[in-house]
């Protein structure tokens, strides 16, 4: 695969889609900045090889030109991270911005205006995509977050830059990272899937199931399993209509030689709340009125054996209601798990919105081997589906 490694931009405009969909608070100051910080060594390496570099993405999902939704918004703080004054214009295509793009000399950035004010972007409009294309000289994908949608800048706009297409190193690293759990991972491999659904994870558990040794269940579909086995999970989450499917992935897991590994107890609690009343259970007797909300701590101790003998880890998912104090206990725990695994050599990858968000919360994002910027493309990824803003480099 080509990386901008791969490329010397000197006197050269990098045309760079970026993932600038930052959260922003009421006075529009950015309040988390991961994503430009996670673009920042590509768009440096550009200047630093004498080239400029135009940055063009999305924020939010504006109805027409919004100025809630203008990037505007974020220029100071792109300009305080990359250490270069950034240059806006309020536009994205047309003659304003081409005249803007050409007058850029080497080491200068440019950040081009909300590419979705225009519905051709989502329509992934050639038309626009060609317009899009006159911007640069060499066409960098650094988006991850967008790569599973086939838009104007992150798919379409490629096929203008025949050999002169690449991956930021944002990208590069997603890609390699997933290709390191599904593909190349030293063995034992274990993929811990969390979060309430069974629904929402099938697709990922039918395809990881060829690559894995190890399945950790944990989070709300925990209990679709337990019922499904004749478990008494109380008032428990649970998907009925996905029971026989639950049963299914068990057998296809014992097939293959994958060990499933279960919650064996849980914490109770007799409401849905931070305050209610709990209780340690087996998970398979949980009384009426209660419900399991967090792993117990035979389960965690049970997980930890799991993980420390493990070389290759992929965690999308909590184990329990971790934005609830009482209940985030198991997911701590897992988190510290895995740093331990990681500190003694294994590689871990974090992904899906939910243990993202636990990850930064509980503080072990730089005590795992890679954190995915991307939530969506990252589950496609593991999906087995080919994403078309990494198939639009590749082709």
């Amino acid at each position: 695969m080509k990386t901008i490694n791969d490329f010397n931009f000197e006197d050269k405009k990098a045309l760079i889609r970026v993932d600038f969909n930052v959260p922003l608070n009421e006075n529009f100051d950015v309040t988390d900045d991961t994503r430009i910080q996670a673009a920042k060594p590509t768009i440096i390496k550009v200047l630093e090889d004498g080239g400029s570099a135009v940055l063009m993405s999305h924020l939010g999902r504006p109805n027409g030109k919004q100025d809630e939704f203008s990037l505007r918004h974020i220029v100071e703080e792109v300009s305080t991270i990359l250490g270069v004054q950034v240059k806006f214009v309020e536009d994205c295509v047309g003659n304003e911005v081409e005249e803007a793009a050409a007058a850029l000399e080497p080491g200068e950035v440019m950040l081009i205006e909300n590419l979705r004010f225009y519905k051709e972007e989502t329509n992934g409009d050639e038309g626009f995509a060609k317009q899009l294309a006159l911007l640069g000289d060499i066409y960098v994908n650094d988006a991850f977050g967008t790569a599973h949608r086939a838009h104007a800048s992150t798919t379409i706009v490629a096929q203008f830059f025949e050999g002169k297409k690449c991956f930021g190193a944002l990208l590069a690293k997603e890609i390699e990272s997933i290709n390191k759990v599904l593909k190349s991972g030293e063995k034992p491999v274990t993929a811990i899937l969390g979060g309430s659904k069974v629904s929402s994870k099938i697709t990922i558990i039918e395809n990881i199931l060829d690559k894995v040794d190890h399945l950790i269940i944990g989070g709300g579909m925990t209990y679709t399993f337990i019922k499904a086995q004749g478990g008494q999970i109380g008032d428990s989450i649970c998907e009925d209509d996905k029971q026989e499917l639950a049963l299914n992935i068990l057998k296809q897991a014992e097939a293959k030689g994958v060990t499933v590994h279960l919650p064996v107890d849980v914490i109770g609690a007799d409401a849905f709340n931070d305050k209610a009343n709990t209780e340690i259970m087996d998970v398979n007797l949980i009384p009426n009125g209660w419900q399991g909300l967090d792993v117990g701590p035979k389960t965690l101790e049970n997980f930890k054996k799991v993980v420390l003998e493990s070389k290759t880890i992929l965690w999308n998912g909590p184990l329990g209601v971790f934005e609830m104090e009482s209940f985030a206990k198991g997911t701590i725990a897992l988190g510290e798990f895995i740093a331990e695994a990681t500190e003694n050599g294994a590689f871990s990858l974090v992904g899906g919105g939910d243990s993202v968000a636990a990850v930064k919360q509980f503080g072990f994002e730089d005590k795992v081997s890679y954190v995915s910027t991307g939530g969506g493309a990252m589950l496609e990824s593991l999906e087995g589906k080919t994403l078309p803003g990494i198939a639009a480099i590749q082709n």
